[in-house]
């Protein structure tokens, strides 16, 4: 823990709290130095205050930093589903609430603790937090995740992401029952310009983004449709889906706060991949179902599809 003290000069005078501590550690962002605030890590004159507490000559300013945690990620014995491995990469089955690697206030527990403990031999591209990650999903999406054990492999694999060879299919449970038999989504995303934590469908500062969507089976008040993305942008399944007034069931942020008895996370599960071995070059695909929890889910809404029927 560092503490650290400041004092009011005069040309700080009537300045608000958190842009004078903001102009004093340059090191952190006005977000963070409010969260400080926040949390009463901040202390004036014996007290807390507000981020626009207007500063004083006479005021003592105390404040607390947690040191920071070192940028490293460590291998955890955490249980994995392998669905194919060789020298050159693994393709993972990822679980429904696994992060897939360590970022600020989250360093274990994710997907690259687990695959460093299976095999150090992870390539280095993307640093020492996201060795061997060549593409990500989202916390609470399931399904499978390609890795590289090398450079050579991860320059590969990432080259087919770029020019969209790499074939994903996901399945998902959206809201409203879809007329069409299905469609395609083009329509570009970018940040929500009200809410930086969400992206949207957005003009400014955006990419262009491109879902095709089929209707596997209609459900009473759901439709349970598969997703091929054309692109790859943040959040894009379910900005698109939510685009069209029919958002992922499950998923607070894009959709409805309420959600369907038994079910956890968003109803969104990367259930196919495919793509060219970077050594070999010959074409691999691999699926799996989706996760029990969102199976039970569908069997509760009378669904008939497939992955539902080998369950039973």
């Amino acid at each position: 823990m560092e503490r650290l003290v400041f004092s009011v000069a005069q040309e700080n005078k009537g300045m608000r709290l958190d842009v004078f501590l903001k102009e004093k550690m340059g090191n952190l962002s006005r977000t963070q130095v409010q969260r400080l605030i926040a949390e009463n890590k901040v202390i004036v004159n014996g007290k807390p205050e507000k981020a626009n507490y207007r500063i004083n000559l006479k005021d003592e300013i105390r404040c607390e930093i947690q040191a920071p945690q070192p940028l490293l990620a460590v291998p955890e014995p955490i249980a994995l589903d392998i669905v194919y491995e060789d020298p050159d990469l693994i393709v993972v089955n990822k679980p429904q609430g696994m992060v897939v690697h360590p970022a600020s206030g989250r360093f274990s527990g994710t997907l690259v603790n687990a695959l460093l403990y299976h095999c150090r031999d992870l390539s280095g591209i993307n640093g020492v937090l996201r060795p061997g990650i060549v593409h990500r999903l989202d916390k609470d999406t399931s399904g499978l995740l390609l890795v590289a054990k090398n450079d050579e492999a991860h320059h590969n694999l990432a080259r087919q992401l770029k020019e969209h060879t790499v074939k994903r299919i996901y399945i998902a449970l959206v809201h409203g029952k879809i007329a069409e038999p299905g469609g395609i989504i083009e329509a570009p995303i970018g940040r929500d310009l009200k809410d930086r934590k969400k992206m949207a469908v957005v003009l400014k500062n955006s990419k262009a983004a491109c879902t095709e969507y089929i209707v596997l089976e209609r459900l009473e008040g759901y439709t349970l449709v598969e997703c091929r993305l054309k692109t790859g942008r943040t959040h894009q399944i379910r900005v698109h889906m939510a685009y069209i007034h029919h958002p992922v069931a499950g998923d607070p942020k894009y959709g409805p706060k309420k959600t369907l008895p038994g079910l956890t996370g968003q109803a969104l599960h990367a259930g196919t991949i495919g793509f060219f071995h970077p050594r070999t070059e010959e074409w691999l695909e691999f699926s799996c179902p989706p996760p029990p929890g969102l199976v039970k889910v569908l069997e509760k809404l009378g669904s008939k599809y497939l992955f539902v029927k080998e369950r039973g």
